[in-house]
């Protein structure tokens, strides 16, 4: 594989119809689901049913932009930003633990507020990790299999930024890092049995950590059987399954739902696929599910035929982080998995998820259109 080149100009044609198209439909599905969900709770809140709808159609409207802002910029932008980005990610982190900046909700503390604007810093880590690996492994891809050079390095910031997170506390997020960060390894040529050797010291490690809070072993316990403690520890799954199962096929109707009135927490946020399964039914499920779908597909397709190592691997970590979230947080819904405090892609409300999944889409569309470009004048 050869190594990036930083193109003097961008190259670009249109914007990828499949991923364009899936992104507005489930925007805008987010946007109505964001109202139905959160009317009741944003009217006894703040006195009007509008609250969370409002906000979320600002945070998609300047998402639309961010996101037409990253199909076009150059790729040599990004390149050239990553140690910059790396520094602003290390101090948003730091300071939201140190400074009067960092607010707790729920008991954790992973916001920050500066002036009226609020957002989560690890989201942008996560996008920050995805920039630096591609940006490193493409820089060191003749010595990837030495061990202090294509190993050591990824490992030490990777294990930063988890620390940083895991202080907050957000257990979720910390292991989307871990595992994005161990497969973008994977991918770009890192022997295999250093990866082995890590996870080998990490799984412990993450043992300990996960059994060394009682709220930890609480929510463990409560998934296993979620119904033993539906008062407690499982109220949350089992509203949340008993959302799913009230939807059968059609759903009962937008606006209609039950669980949202203050039986299923956080219904407009990390609990907004349950509101939609009671709604829209298992159609409705369906049809979300298709949309990722094409989204991850596409993705992955951007990532294999982009011939530079740097686009591919971006476009792996963008796509690989995207679809772990997606996956994690309907497991979550479903009782599959472990409650974690992720939002849903699109359809959770939420400023800072919206944004930095709008920037990624953005940039997968950027590279398939240079790859085109590419495949053009190389024809």
């Amino acid at each position: 594989m050869r190594k990036f080149k930083l193109p003097e100009k961008d190259l670009t044609l249109g914007y990828d119809v499949r991923i364009l198209f899936s992104v507005l439909f489930l925007t805008g599905i987010g946007i109505v689901m964001v109202y139905s969900a959160s009317s009741a709770l944003a009217l006894k809140k703040f006195g009007t049913g509008y609250y969370f709808l409002k906000k979320q159609a600002v945070f998609a409207l300047i998402g639309l932009l961010v996101m037409g802002v990253f199909r076009y910029i150059s790729l040599r932008i990004l390149y050239l930003m990553t140690y910059p980005l790396i520094g602003c990610a290390l101090f948003f982190l730091i300071a939201i633990q140190v400074s009067g900046l960092g607010f707790s909700a729920g008991g954790a503390m992973r916001w920050m507020r500066i002036g009226s604007f609020t957002f989560q810093p690890s989201e942008f880590a996560r996008f920050v990790m995805v920039l630096y690996m591609a940006y490193s492994m493409n820089k060191k891809q003749d010595k990837l299999r030495e061990f202090s050079i294509g190993f050591m390095p990824h490992v030490m910031l990777l294990g930063v930024f988890t620390m940083l997170i895991l202080l907050q506390p957000d257990f979720g997020s910390a292991m989307i890092l871990v595992a994005i960060g161990w497969m973008m390894m994977f991918v770009g040529g890192v022997p295999f049995k250093h990866l082995a050797t890590s996870l080998l010291i990490f799984l412990p490690l993450a043992c300990i950590f996960l059994f060394s809070a009682s709220y930890r072993i609480k929510r463990l316990t409560s998934f296993l059987n979620p119904w033993q403690y539906a008062s407690g520890e499982g109220y949350q799954i089992v509203h949340s399954l008993m959302a799913f199962g009230t939807g059968g096929f059609w759903g009962v109707g937008i606006g209609k739902g039950y669980q949202k009135l203050f039986y299923l927490p956080e219904p407009h946020t990390d609990f907004i696929f349950s509101v939609i399964g009671e709604e829209l039914g298992l159609l409705g499920v369906i049809l979300i599910l298709t949309l990722y779908a094409i989204i991850v597909w596409r993705g992955f397709d951007i990532a294999k035929k982009a011939q530079d190592p740097f686009a591919s691997l971006l476009a792996f970590g963008l796509i690989s982080a995207f679809g772990l979230q997606v996956c994690i947080n309907m497991g979550v819904t479903l009782s599959l998995l472990p409650t974690k405090g992720l939002t849903l892609p699109f359809l959770s409300y939420g400023g800072t998820s919206l944004l930095m999944n709008m920037a990624s889409m953005g940039i997968l569309m950027n590279i398939a259109a240079s790859e085109k470009v590419n495949h053009v004048t190389r024809a």
